[in-house]
Formats: structure tokens, sequence, C-alpha cells
């Protein structure tokens, strides 16, 4: 009975969605409004966007690289066959019409920016992350953040307060060190099919072992600073 209930295509979804990537980053971007002052309703609003929008970019990144993790992840839902790819497309374009009226929902300013963000990000996974330059999508969505949450409101109605640079160049940064992080794991097959990302072209001259050193200091590093500069300059 439990390995039946392991492979309900419901739960396979779910699997497809990336769950913990998306209800991390859920829960720090709404751990970020309530500690930048915002109602809990829309603390809420956040934490339910984002938590759609990430579960949209999961399923988009299974779609595309489904011949690639064939290789390398079998395991995977959508790569091992046991998800058909007609429904990860059906649920992506459900979160895809979800993720637009929760997008507007937090203001005209609020909602471009969010959807900027899953654009770059979509983009990004698409074309650049076998390339040397694959940290841009990366930099550029996490920079995108401190925006939404400034310019963020209630029921369409937006705030008119920009980001602080500081907190926008912090969310760059930390971005960066998210996406070396990320990578790390699966360095040794970019290298036998031969992508040329940033962290494994950083990874050669480095060594793993020391490149994870020294990413992990420096996520740590963007987290404090983020921190202080959240109590001292402010979120906007």
């Amino acid at each position: 009975m439990p390995r039946a209930l392991v492979t309900t295509p419901s739960l396979l979804l779910v699997r497809a969605a990336h769950p913990r990537q998306a209800v991390v980053t859920a829960a720090v971007l709404a751990t970020a409004a309530a500690v930048a002052g915002r109602p809990l309703r829309e603390v809420g609003l956040v934490a339910a966007t984002v938590l759609v929008g990430q579960a949209l970019l999961g399923w988009s990144d299974d779609l595309v690289d489904r011949e690639r993790d064939e290789r390398r992840s079998p395991d995977k839902p959508l790569a091992g066959g046991r998800l058909d790819p007609g429904t990860v497309g059906f649920a992506l374009t459900c979160a895809a019409l979800l993720v637009l009226p929760l997008a507007v929902a937090h203001g005209r300013r609020a909602g471009a920016t969010y959807l900027a963000l899953l654009v770059v990000s979509a983009v990004g996974d698409r074309f650049l992350h076998a390339r040397a330059v694959s940290f841009v999508p990366w930099m550029a969505s996490f920079a995108l953040y401190p925006a939404f949450l400034a310019y963020g409101g209630w029921a369409g109605v937006g705030a008119p307060t920009p980001p602080t640079p500081v907190m926008v160049a912090l969310a760059a940064a930390l971005g960066l060190g998210v996406h070396v992080l990320l990578a790390l794991p699966g360095l040794v097959d970019d290298h036998e099919e031969g992508e040329k990302s940033f962290p494994l072209l950083v990874a050669l001259r480095t060594g793993t072992p020391r490149l994870l050193v020294l990413a992990g200091a420096w996520t740590a590093l963007a987290v404090v600073a983020i921190l202080i500069a959240g109590r001292t300059v402010g979120l906007t």
C-alpha cells in the first residue's frame, strides 16, 4: 500500500515541482515580508505567489531537461516515465494562469516585477544553464525579489517605494551563491557532457571541495549582510 501511494500521479506531480526549493523560497520571502512590516494577509499573499511561481519553474525545468534527466537522473518522475509530459504541461499551464492574478494582486509594479523574475529564470534555465554566463539569470532574478517585496501591496494596490540599492545588490550576490551551491552535485555529469557553466569553470580551477567552501562562505556572508542591511538601511 505505501508503495502505491508514492507512485500516485498527484504525488509524482508534486515531486516534479521541486517542492523543497519551492517551499524554502516561499518561506524565506514570506518571512522577509513579515520582517519588513507587511500585514499578515500580504505575507500570506507573498507566500502563495512565490509557491505557485516556484512550482511553475520546477515543472518547466523538468520538461525542458527531460532528455538530459533521462541520462543523469532517471529517478525523476518525468525522466523515468512514471509521469506523463502532458500531465506536467497541464499543471504548468494551470500554474501560469494562477500566478498571473496572484502577481497582479500585489499591485502593478510588484506584479510586473515578479512576472519578469519568472521569465528571467525560465529563459536562463532554457538557454544559459550550460554556459559561462549561467550566473546572470540567477543574479538578475534574485535582484528582483527586493523590488517585488518593496512595491507589493494588497488587492492590486501596491506601494510606490523602490528597494534600496544595497538590498538589490546583496540579493544578487545571494543568487550567485545559491546558483553555485545548487550546481555542485551535478558538476561531474556537466563535465562529462561538455557543458561549460560558470560553477564548472570555477571548479576546474579551484577544485570542487574548495568551491563548496567558497560558495558556502559567500552565501553565508550574503545572508548576514542582508540581515544587517535590513536592520540598518531597510528594504525601502
